[in-house]
């Protein structure tokens, strides 16, 4: 029996832990994924008010995430995780019941999503900072696969759940189930117990450096130094942005349209996407068995499939050719991730991962909104299928531009020598004491 079980979760008690409590957490977001743009619906919203109201759960990282990294850097990651989970907890609680009782409306909906978006902000840099101190920096990229496989597993059983629940219970019964694993995964980490970030890394640097206490702009500058003179770091966060503003609102918001309009409602949406969780579950498989030797490059390819999924959406093809395709673009967004957050976990050092991790989101996934708002009224203007084509068409190549760079293409796996770490950190070689850095997208798609 112990076979079955990774190694990493045999002997890592408390990632072991943090992973179960995640797992339950991942199924109620996934659920949550597909009950919200219905949920919407339900109560007469339009495509664009879809939008408004996904929209409005990511306004908040523009405003907070720069915050939550500091703070993430400053103090007990999980007891950042833990508030998080239990701000989550009540405001899906309220949704629910908000739901539930028809009492709903858009502007509340987007109101709690925003409060929402708020707990996120702090708990997205404290989660990317807490994995490497728990996890050793040989053991991270199979730590990173696993918890790519739930978020992965979460895609197909998560909007198989979330269909039965909105037949059964509407999309309030759906989010309730979301409520409930947040409390479920806020327990978790109260039992987990305080992570020294000094004792968990090995030594006393990064535990010196976080006891100094700066002023928060200049914790700031320190976070965007470690970015700025990193060309594969910032470059990759470009790239990922790209993805975020100009693909992801094809899956957020015009999918489900074209699913409603076209395709039968939820049901056929929801095939999609289990199809492609299966395929990010083939990804994910391939992330924990594979060490490539240059990681990004192999990532910055893996975007580039990931971002045809606009255009196999809005392809015109039978429900199940697209469901196909969309399993192959899950493959690509499951090693881009696994091995982007890797890659930063190992290369970034642990003092200011948290920091770096913000940065990151604020870049990458804060600037979804603007391709969530803009979606509903370009497919308006435009159509929805010449949207969901000019959205691979930007992103293809953004996503391939990466391999022009050396510091991308040649940025190894593992940390370099004592003596090669005093290099140009732009060169793809990044300084190198610490425990290394993670991101979090989660969770995205």
């Amino acid at each position: 029996m112990g076979a079955l079980i990774p190694e990493v979760l045999r002997t890592e008690r408390r990632f072991a832990r943090l992973f179960v409590g995640q797992s339950l957490s991942v199924l109620g977001d996934r659920v949550s994924f597909v009950a919200l743009p219905f949920a919407v619906l339900s109560i007469g919203g339009s495509a664009a008010d879809v939008g408004l109201v996904t929209a409005a759960g990511l306004l908040p990282l523009l405003v907070f995430t720069l915050a939550g990294g500091v703070w993430a850097d400053r103090m007990p990651r999980q007891w950042i995780m833990l508030a998080s989970d239990l701000l989550r907890c009540a405001v899906q609680t309220a949704a629910a019941v908000l739901l539930l009782t028809g009492t709903a409306r858009v502007g509340l909906l987007a109101l709690l999503m925003a409060v929402f978006g708020v707990a996120d902000a702090f708990f997205l840099p404290a989660s990317t900072g807490l994995l490497p101190l728990l996890v050793p920096a040989d053991r991270l990229r199979e730590a990173n696969a696993l918890r790519g496989f739930v978020q992965s597993t979460g895609l197909v059983v998560g909007p198989a759940l979330a269909g039965l629940l909105i037949a059964a219970v509407g999309p309030g019964g759906a989010l309730a189930v979301d409520a409930a694993s947040f409390a479920v995964s806020a327990a978790v980490l109260a039992r987990l117990g305080t992570v020294d970030g000094a004792a968990a890394a090995g030594g006393a640097d990064g535990g010196a450096e976080r006891a100094e206490r700066l002023g928060f702009l200049a914790e700031l500058r320190v976070g965007w130094q470690q970015v700025r003179s990193r060309t594969w770091v910032w470059s990759g966060m470009l790239a990922i942005a790209v993805y975020h503003v100009v693909v992801l609102p094809s899956v957020f918001v015009l999918g489900p349209v074209l699913a409603e309009r076209e395709w039968g409602g939820a049901g056929a949406w929801t095939v999609v996407v289990i199809a492609f969780g299966l395929g990010s579950i083939v990804g994910d498989v391939c992330s924990y068995r594979l060490k490539p030797a240059r990681p990004m490059a192999v990532a910055a390819v893996a975007m580039a499939v990931a971002s045809c999924q606009a255009a196999i959406i809005g392809s015109g093809a039978p429900v199940w050719v697209i469901a196909a395709l969309e399993a192959v673009t899950g493959v690509g967004v499951s090693l881009c991730f696994v091995l982007w957050e890797t890659s930063l976990q190992v290369h970034i050092p642990e003092r200011v991962l948290s920091r770096v991790s913000s940065y990151d989101h604020l870049i990458s996934v804060a600037l979804m909104p603007l391709g969530l708002v803009l979606a509903g009224p370009l497919s308006d203007s435009l159509g929805v299928r010449p949207t969901l084509f000019g959205m691979t068409v930007l992103a293809v190549p953004a996503a391939l531009a990466l391999l022009a760079l050396p510091a991308v293409r040649h940025l190894p796996a593992s940390l370099p020598s004592e003596s090669e770490s005093e290099s140009e950190p732009g060169s793809g070689a990044g300084p190198g004491s610490g425990a290394g850095r993670g991101a979090a997208v989660e969770a995205v798609v």
